[in-house]
């Protein structure tokens, strides 16, 4: 009998700028507002062509350039909130793909998506701008009971890439610390210590995670 595999597939690219939105009765400017575009785009250090993040302080930046979202998430979502019409881009991803998740994706790894390589860095924390995005506080709360976080990216190397692409694995990083794993040690307020020791040793997370880690270290050591 012939063994399936899994096939890794960008299925649709989404990009947007920022715009003014009114949200609990003040003007609010978000980026979160992206949709699918046809044809090839360039990806970039910092974006995509005809992408842009709104504020910079906590958003975008070259650890958390590109954001991608696994499409078998979707169905999911459509039976906790069946009045809401799930389209690719809804969660502000960059890149909605098939074939990956939390739970077999580690911070590290390195993936070639068209003619860009890039890096999985770390795990999205959603800010007030999710709930904006759907019109909903709780999407918050269950965005991250359920897991189902995606991941940034770092690019590696620019080039261009659009829907129908390929996502090749090229490198699985030898620390082996998933997506799933970084959340677990962020949300359970009593982590394992030995997880906790795990993640600060991890060489791709970037330097303010590592340090946060070893801050969790530091108190849950303390007598």
């Amino acid at each position: 009998m012939k063994k399936e595999t899994t096939v890794m597939e960008l299925i649709s690219l989404n990009v947007g700028l920022p715009r003014a939105v009114q949200w609990k009765g003040r003007t609010v400017t978000t980026g979160i507002f992206k949709g699918p575009v046809a044809g090839r785009v360039m990806m970039r250090r910092y974006n995509l062509d005809g992408d842009r993040q709104a504020d910079l302080s906590v958003h975008g930046g070259a650890e958390k350039a590109v954001y991608v979202y696994p499409a078998g998430h979707y169905d999911y979502w459509r039976g906790e909130l069946p009045e809401i019409e799930f389209t690719p881009g809804i969660f502000g991803e960059n890149l909605t793909i098939t074939g990956l998740k939390e739970d077999t994706v580690s911070i590290g790894d390195r993936f070639r998506i068209g003619r860009a390589e890039v890096v999985v860095t770390q795990p999205r924390q959603p800010c007030y701008k999710l709930g904006l995005r759907f019109g909903r506080d709780d999407i918050i709360r269950r965005f991250l009971e359920s897991g189902r976080s995606g991941f940034y990216l770092a690019v590696l190397k620019e080039g261009e890439t659009g829907a129908g692409d390929a996502v090749e694995l090229i490198h699985r990083d030898p620390d082996n610390f998933t997506v799933a794993d970084f959340n677990e040690v962020f949300l359970n307020e009593r982590a394992n210590l030995k997880k906790l020791r795990r993640a600060a040793g991890v060489a791709a997370l970037p330097a303010r995670w590592r340090s946060w880690m070893q801050k969790r270290i530091h108190e849950l050591s303390a007598p």
